[in-house]
């Protein structure tokens, strides 16, 4: 299809084009992430078994979630191009199918939540942890699909440069969420208390919130009238619409979650180490995912950048939006981990009244710091990639870098070697993870230089 007359000009690569979109797209990231640190937190102090409960509740859902979420995420770069060539109805068409495609990926999702039993006897909790874990689990399943179906939004809002839309939602999800997780962790009047499980009721009824009300923007605000297709046949899942979702979906889904999981997994397998272990490294594994918004905001600003103007057939300034986005990504990754290394005893003693949780944490923090910066060239580059249409190389890479070296390598490290005997599983864990990304990133990065290149010649 040919560019309307009212199509756009190929957008702005500038520094300040990047922040423009970066700065919502950071705010709503770091509001999601903001109810998993109030989860944390108030798990935490409750007591160690909670935190415990709720930290591999958490990795098993994030790990079911986000690779469910990856496959949505191809909404991002398809409406993207249409945005770029002022191809109007078609944004609206995508986002039909979209929502299809996560009731779908909802029906694959819940049950691994609900019937979770297996996952918990597999990781060989204790019991008191297993029995709030299996809870806490079993409702977050309930809020699945409200989930998903909110990503296509956020997903199709980024394609057509309006993230504050997600980011005024997800900040209300954010003050919402402490009095929730109060009201359901401690009871009130017709409640009954839930302890740490509460989180993740909290955590599904906002979820279907969220839904609810992206569903009534799209609706209600004028903005989107010109995507909105009163087609009957729209309404309905197509199936030519949904394979293009699905190829560039699926192995974007793929590697997100091979992303997540080897990343995630750590917590599960170090599970046989204790309660303290555990806890300390999950405290640590929030300050870096925490640290992982900034780059993450900029990679996909960037990849909405690359998209749009590949739309709008400007494959030089998709050059450079991709190398401008890569470059600013590495300077705040480098910033950013210097400014929690030299604040670190106050920010994980914020997260933990127990001292030898404390102490487990500080001892991971300059391996994961060393992590976040080679985590942050990695997704980069990948999101840059994305912008390209470009997600099967990639899955590739994550597969042999972060599975093949970083998770089974931890693996062999911590429980075969000496390094792992003197050192600590955790430690082993995540000097191995930290070869697997610095490999990912550095792979990834060459791709994507080699694929925008060939978009100019």
């Amino acid at each position: 299809m040919t560019r309307t007359a009212d199509s756009p000009p190929a957008p702005g690569v500038a520094l300040r084009d990047l922040l423009r979109l970066a700065g919502p797209i950071f705010i709503a990231q770091l509001a999601v992430m903001g109810l998993a640190v109030i989860d944390t937190v108030m798990a935490g102090r409750l007591s160690a078994t909670d935190l415990a409960a709720v930290a591999i509740g958490m990795s098993i859902y994030s790990s079911v979630f986000i690779g469910l979420m990856g496959v949505l995420q191809a909404l991002t770069p398809v409406a993207g191009h249409h945005f770029g060539a002022g191809r109007w109805h078609e944004i609206g068409e995508d986002l039909g199918q979209g929502n299809w495609l996560a009731l779908a990926l909802a029906l694959i999702g819940m049950p691994i939540l609900l019937f979770n039993w297996p996952w918990l006897r597999w990781v060989g909790v204790a019991p008191d942890v297993a029995a709030i874990a299996h809870q806490y689990l079993l409702f977050v399943a309930f809020g699945l699909p409200g989930a998903l179906l909110a990503r296509s939004y956020i997903a199709l809002n980024s394609a057509v440069s309006r993230p504050n839309v997600a980011m005024a939602i997800n900040l209300g999800m954010l003050a919402a969420k402490v009095p929730l997780n109060h009201l359901l962790i401690h009871g009130a009047g017709p409640v009954p208390p839930l302890g740490g499980a509460g989180c993740g009721l909290a955590t599904a009824l906002l979820m279907w919130g969220a839904a609810a009300t992206n569903a009534a923007v799209w609706r209600l605000d004028p903005f989107y009238d010109r995507f909105r297709t009163r087609s009957p046949r729209s309404a309905l899942p197509r199936w030519n619409r949904q394979k293009e979702l699905l190829r560039l979906g699926v192995p974007s889904g793929v590697s997100l979650l091979i992303e997540v999981t080897s990343f995630t997994f750590i917590a599960i397998l170090i599970a046989r180490l204790g309660a303290v272990t555990i806890g300390g490294h999950h405290i640590i594994a929030n300050i870096v995912s925490l640290l992982f918004m900034i780059p993450l905001a900029l990679g996909i600003a960037t990849s909405v950048l690359v998209a749009q103007c590949l739309g709008a057939g400007a494959g030089r300034q998709a050059q450079v939006a991709a190398r401008r986005g890569w470059n600013v990504s590495m300077i705040t990754a480098m910033v950013a981990a210097s400014a929690v290394w030299f604040c670190r005893g106050p920010l994980v003693n914020s997260y933990t009244t127990d001292a030898a949780v404390a102490e487990m944490a500080l001892s991971l923090m300059a391996l994961a710091l060393i992590f976040h910066v080679f985590d942050a060239m990695q997704g980069a580059a990948g999101l840059v990639l994305r912008g390209y249409k470009v997600a099967f190389a990639p899955m590739l890479i994550h597969s042999a870098a972060l599975w093949g070296v970083g998770l089974l390598g931890g693996y062999a490290l911590a429980y075969h070697s000496e390094f792992g005997r003197e050192h600590g599983g955790a430690a082993a864990f995540w000097t191995a993870a930290i070869v697997g990304i610095a490999l990912a990133g550095v792979a990834l990065s060459w791709l994507a230089s080699r694929v925008a290149r060939r978009h100019v010649e």
